[in-house]
Formats: C-alpha cells, structure tokens, sequence
C-alpha cells in the first residue's frame, strides 16, 4: 500500500468514488508505519485484524486487539493504532460513508436502524471479538466482502451491499446494551476533536499551548490539564510524537534529506529532531530509513 495515500486518508483526501464510497486498505504495524495517531473522519471504517496483535482505541476506549478481531469506528469518532511492543500486526481497513447504504431521503433502513447505530442512539459494541455470540457470522460477512472484492465479477458491488446490510442486521439483532455518552462527555470529545484537527492540518507550523487555549476558549492551565487528563500526556509531547509518525513516514515513503523531512514535519532544529527521534524509536533518522 502506498503511504503517502494512507497518510492523505486521514487528513481530508476522499479515498472512495463518488459514484460507489467504498473502499479497502490492507497496512501493516510497523512495516508500514509506526501507528496511526488519533484522529476522526466522516466515512465509517471497519478494521479487521488478519495478523498478530496490537492496539486500537475509540474515542478514548483503548484496547489490545488479537488477529480476528473487527473493531467498528463510526463516523466523527475519534480512533488511532498503535504497535504493541515489539508485536507486528496486519489488519484490513474497510472504509465507506454511511451513504453507500441509503436508498432515498425517505429509507426506513437508514432512518431506523443505521443512522441511530451510527450516531450512538442504538448502542453497540465497536470491538468485535470470539466472544459474541454471533462473531462467527460477522466474521463470514467480511469474508464474503473480501472475495468479492478481490474477483470483481460483474456486480460485485451489489455482494458488497448485501454483505455490509447482514453485518449490520447481526449487529442491531444481537446488540450489547452500552451506555450512550453523556452531553458533557460528548462536549469534551468535541473540543478535543477540534484539537487534534487542527494539529493534523497545521502541525508543520508553530503550535502552542497558547494558540490551542484560545482554539478551545479555555485559560492556557485549564487547557493543559483538560488535555491531559484525556489524552494521558500533556499537549507538547502529543505534538512531538505526531510530528515524529510524521516524520517517520516520510523516512519511508520519500527521498528526501533528513534535515527537510525534519523541517516537513514541524521541526525547525535538526539537533533536537534526531535526539528525540533517537529517543522514541531507538535509533537515529538516518538508520531508520536505512532499516
């Protein structure tokens, strides 16, 4: 797969056609990339884990998960993937606005069923493990979805269709009461999504804790300590670590030199940039690309 498209996704790139919104990635942690930071879009997505074991989190609900396990992110919901140690993890991102689904203004599936499920109104579990009782049939959706997918024989699309309504009926048939966000608690997940956008589109530029008080209308402590206490780590280490996947992609994906990819990905210091690039993955820029 090719990272820079991976990369773009995230940010605000379509990655499926307008004229059927889907679309599949198969990536790699940490062959591809180190992790996905946290970060929300419009589209739903579908991970499914094919291979080892790491970590997934939705709006701040973190979770090791193992091969086999489908994790549900509906859209607007905050998520990220990281590596677990030095476990390798493969996994399936099955990505389609909630459009692809809609039959009309007037759909009684869409009005009923899909948008409650994916608004939060019509509670399900998003981690999909062995121990639900209809996993194995959820499991044969996707599995059905990845064939057809894979032959593209003439209609494909509606097998694709067919398979996600299933998955969906499965879900709403057999879901696990889950107590739906408070207002308040959904108020700070909006705050913290203005945030973290706003690093995604402008952390090449100089952020500060300032900057991010006056984005949020908090005094600059009252920010530090909200952030804090949703992210686990203060806001200035939040940004150097985004810079630095940042970076690391590019280590990967382009040619080039350290000292531009350095200044690419918001690091106006290259003496500071290797030191705690060293710090976080254990060796130097240049050994990174080189490995």
């Amino acid at each position: 797969m090719n990272i820079n498209e991976y990369q773009n996704y995230h940010e605000t790139k379509a990655h499926t056609s307008a004229e059927f919104p889907y679309n599949t990635y198969l990536c790699s942690i940490p062959l591809d990339f180190p992790g996905v930071p946290l970060h929300w879009h419009d589209e739903l997505e579908l991970v499914v884990i094919k291979r080892g074991q790491g970590f997934v989190s939705v709006d701040f609900d973190k979770r090791l998960v193992h091969s086999g396990d489908i994790i549900i992110i509906p859209p607007r919901c905050l998520h990220a993937i990281e590596q677990d140690d030095t476990f390798k993890m493969e996994y399936e991102n099955i990505i389609f606005k909630p459009d692809l689904l809609s039959s009309g203004a007037n759909d009684l599936c869409m009005i009923q069923y899909i948008v409650p499920l994916l608004d939060g109104s019509l509670p399900i579990e998003y981690f999909l493990t062995p121990a639900l009782g209809s996993f194995e049939a959820l499991s044969n959706c996707i599995r059905q979805i990845d064939l057809v997918c894979a032959d593209q024989t003439p209609g494909w699309q509606l097998a694709v269709k067919s398979s996600l309504f299933n998955f969906f009926f499965l879900l709403i048939s057999e879901r696990q009461k889950k107590t739906v966000s408070t207002s308040s608690n959904s108020k700070s997940l909006e705050k913290m999504k203005t945030v973290l956008k706003y690093v995604e589109n402008h952390y090449t530029e100089k952020l500060t804790i300032d900057d991010m008080a006056e984005l949020t209308y908090y005094s600059k402590s009252h920010f530090m300590k909200f952030f804090k206490a949703h992210m686990g780590i203060g806001f200035t280490e939040y940004l150097n670590d985004y810079r630095l996947t940042m970076a690391a992609r590019l280590l990967k994906s382009s040619d080039d030199s350290i000292l531009m990819i350095a200044d690419a990905s918001g690091f106006d210091n290259l003496s500071y940039f290797n030191r705690i690039f060293k710090r976080k993955y254990g060796i130097s820029p240049g050994a990174y690309r080189k490995a």
